[in-house]
């Protein structure tokens, strides 16, 4: 096995560049298969749920090839099945968005639940919701597999009782070859869904109101090849942001969306960084003490919760009480106990996390619980007085490209060190 060893104390400073964003291309892939013609998806991020979603397209007969790094072309004509492969799917979360597309594409799906990070319950009754109002009908859960069946599908109103994002993916996917007008009422309004109503709409779809709370998509019959490139990545932007604030550094952080990372921006302001936008990029500096703030997480354009744990870092180092709400996971705290180790201060309580500021962090050995948390505790380690290892670093690399390498340019001690079974079976 792998790990991460960090010697914290050191300032970064520099330039660093983020790579695509990982929640717009898991949702982008699937799309694909809606086409009639090859695609070239460009600002790929290589990261592990990319090569499972090309390695799920793959297995169900689609020719992928990849132009480079990061691009790659996908021709669905050669699909036959509309199963997804059931190792495949159950190492991440996105895999449910294959259910929407194929349901679109074929009528039919049989997908088994997903998995990926676990921070909480992570129901689909609001995704089969949408497709049954769509004309589909689903079978009794088989061994974990979901199936769904639909002679036509055809358009309708859909109101989310709730604002989620996996179900308004779900739906788009679904109705964008459906008969006549979908309307999904309460839609989500993440980038990461107007990334991909761009992407459908490149393909010939009819796509409006994404990034709005009201989506219509007007059904075709066929869409055609495209060239598309994928949104900076908001939460790895963020990520270095606070990577920057940790360590008092001085960062540009380039191939960004400013307009993305205001919620995130105005909460390092209030802590006390410098942050000074771009066109396309953001320099972030900080030398003086962080103040305490309260952060609450809500759907865009509030502060996301894939930012929570790693501000949770720099609240544990900040002057004073600061309050965290959770306001869409129920079980999002779990890197709490991790930054403890550290000398951390914070009290968990529900969806509600106090942070008492402590002086400095101390390394430590430390697990990344899931992919955010894994972040947070590489923050932890940069800003900590000493080595800290962080385990479970397959986690940390479903959506973060090329860290090790991007932070050591950026002057941080970090390396990727083996090791060995024998060691980790008698440890």
């Amino acid at each position: 096995m792998e790990k991460y060893r960090i010697c914290g104390g050191n300032r970064l400073s520099g330039a660093v560049d983020i790579s695509g964003a990982k929640n717009a291309v898991v949702a982008i892939l699937p799309a694909v298969i809606l086409c009639d013609e090859p695609c070239v998806i460009e600002n790929i991020p290589n990261i592990s749920d990319v090569s499972t979603s090309l390695n799920i397209l793959s297995a169900m007969g689609a020719k992928v090839r990849r132009i480079d790094r990061n691009t790659v072309e996908i021709d669905p004509r050669s699909v036959f099945t509309n199963e997804v492969d059931h190792a495949l799917a159950r190492t991440m979360r996105a895999s449910y968005y294959f259910i929407g597309a194929l349901l679109g594409k074929c009528g039919s799906a049989r997908v088994p639940l997903p998995g990926g990070c676990w921070f909480g319950v992570r129901p689909i009754d609001l995704h089969l919701k949408g497709f049954r109002a769509l004309g589909a009908q689903d079978l009794p859960l088989d061994q974990g597999v979901i199936e769904l069946h639909a002679d036509h599908l055809m358009g309708n109103s859909v109101y989310l009782d709730t604002v989620s994002v996996g179900a308004t993916v779900n739906i788009m996917l679904a109705a964008v070859r459906a008969r006549g007008m979908t309307i999904i009422e309460n839609a989500a309004k993440e980038p990461h869904i107007v990334d991909l109503a761009n992407f459908l709409n490149t393909m010939g779809a009819d796509v409006r109101g994404a990034g709005t709370d009201v989506i219509k998509i007007r059904g075709v019959q066929h869409l055609h090849s495209a060239t598309y490139s994928i949104i900076p990545d908001q939460i790895e932007a963020g990520t270095y942001m606070a990577m920057a604030v940790a360590t008092h550094g001085d960062v540009l952080v380039r191939n960004v969306i400013p307009k993305h990372l205001e919620s995130i921006t105005a909460k390092l302001e209030e802590m006390g960084a410098t942050i000074e936008e771009m066109d396309d990029a953001v320099r972030v500096r900080c030398s003086g003490p962080l103040h305490h703030c309260n952060v609450k997480t809500m759907p865009h354009p509030g502060f996301p919760t894939d930012m929570q744990p790693q501000i949770g870092v720099l609240l544990s180092l900040a002057e004073g009480t600061s309050v965290i709400t959770e306001g869409i996971w129920e079980n999002r705290f779990r890197y709490v106990d991790e930054l403890r180790r550290m000398g951390a201060e914070v009290q968990v309580d529900g969806k509600t996390a106090v942070f008492q500021g402590v002086k400095e962090l101390v390394g430590a050995p430390v697990e990344a619980v899931d992919l955010r948390a894994g972040a947070a505790m590489v923050i932890a380690g940069l800003a900590a007085n000493g080595i800290t290892e962080v385990d479970g670093i397959g986690y940390i690399e479903r959506g973060y490209e090329d860290i090790v390498e991007k932070l050591t340019r950026l002057g941080a001690d970090i390396r990727r060190i083996y090791v060995p079974e024998a060691q980790v079976r008698n440890a």
